[in-house]
């Protein structure tokens, strides 16, 4: 088989299946560039608790963890990864092909500089020109961009605005590979049903109440106040919401549930559960009836969590400032997309969505019958197949 090494800075979770399916396909080896300590739980101050991924993150693969000599090591900056021995310990492996996941560490740069012309380079990663202004600086980054691409050989593009964002930066029709986004979909899938319905038990919603979902890192990009203001305005008897994680917005959250003297039901018709660890997620989403992720930016490049949403068979409601919108949301057919930071579009939005379950329910079969073709599968069967014409 032929050998394909892997640039990433650590182990990533929703990146592992991907690993484990390619390993069986051809010898492959991913080499970790911030160094052991980027595989270690980590203290994230949004969701303010140590994160440590409760799915084996090394297993089912080959990897090597670099040695990383940054004053400050981590993927926060530049020159938070620097690795003396990548070149050579890439040159030792002697792959066929490199894949390398982000430029903007100083090692993944170095890599993407030294081995253009020698070993055919290849790209992954997500970002988009949703948040894009016009100005000198971003004309100056625009040109740097296109510098740095023509380093790359082929790039595998995650969805429509990533593949945009390509174009821009000065790739060719010819280099780009569509590779879904995608997450396990299958075991997201898997029937969680007694403890989605213990959940909602818990919570105190009736098996014909709607819950509203929000999943994530409570904070501004993600925008979950314009979500509590557009559902504490519809104040329906029948429907719930309930935010899922932790960050900087959690207590002005729960503040404005406790205070709200307009309305009856902000006090039991509100919930909030901690950040929940990828193993109880599935059975988390499939508790709801619908997911709805309202950022407004920047950096919303994707939004993976709908994905997952999806996989659980659930209508999704999202903002056009999140990444998956174009790609994932059929508005009327599985969900609908409302205008970032409108409260009249979200409002209305939801109004539409609320008024029937059955409906719901619908949209949701749909997001999973979708959600199949974004799978670790074809991202697999292209990287193979591309490395299979390597000579």
């Amino acid at each position: 088989m032929k050998k394909l090494a892997i640039i990433s800075t650590h182990p990533i979770q929703y990146y592992i299946p991907l690993y484990q399916q390619l390993a069986k396909n051809c010898d492959l080896k991913v080499f970790y560039t911030w160094g052991e300590k980027g595989a270690e739980a980590k203290y994230d101050p949004d969701f303010k608790q140590h994160i440590e991924w409760d799915i084996p993150l090394l297993v089912g693969y080959n990897y090597e963890f670099l040695n990383n000599t940054a004053k400050d090591p981590g993927s926060h900056h530049f020159n938070g990864i620097i690795n003396p021995a990548l070149i050579s310990s890439i040159k030792n492996f002697d792959p066929a092909a490199i894949l390398i996941y982000g430029w903007a560490y100083q090692s993944h740069l170095s890599a993407l500089r030294y081995f253009k012309g020698k070993i055919p380079i290849w790209f992954r990663g997500d970002s988009t020109l949703i948040d894009e202004q016009k100005g000198l600086k971003q004309l100056l980054r625009s040109l740097f961009l296109k510098w740095v691409y023509r380093h790359v050989d082929k790039a595998f593009y995650v969805g429509t605005a990533n593949k945009a964002y390509f174009e821009k930066s000065g790739l060719k029709p010819q280099q780009l590979i569509f590779a879904p986004h995608a997450i396990d979909n299958d075991r997201f899938a898997a029937d969680r049903r007694i403890e989605s319905n213990t959940l909602r038990e818990q919570l105190n919603i009736k098996t014909d109440d709607v819950l509203i979902l929000f999943a994530g890192k409570l904070e501004s990009k993600k925008n979950p106040e314009l979500l509590l203001a557009a559902f504490r305005k519809l104040n329906l008897e029948n429907v719930h919401l309930l935010f899922v994680g932790n960050g900087k917005l959690e207590d002005a959250l729960k503040s404005k549930v406790k205070k709200d003297a307009s309305t009856k039901l902000s006090m039991t018709h509100v919930h909030f559960m901690d950040f929940q660890n990828q193993s109880l997620m599935p059975a988390v989403y499939q508790a709801c009836d619908l997911f709805c992720l309202p950022s407004k930016g920047p950096g919303e490049t994707w939004g993976l969590a709908v994905n997952e949403a999806m996989a659980c068979g659930k209508a999704v409601l999202v903002s056009n400032k999140v990444g998956c919108a174009p790609d994932l949301v059929k508005a009327g057919v599985n969900g609908e997309v409302f205008v970032a930071n409108n409260f009249s579009d979200l409002k209305s939005k939801l109004q539409n969505l609320l008024k029937d379950k059955a409906r719901l329910t619908t949209m949701g079969i749909e997001s999973k019958k979708m959600i199949q073709h974004w799978s670790f599968e074809i991202q697999v069967k292209q990287i193979i197949n591309l490395l299979n014409e390597t000579n």
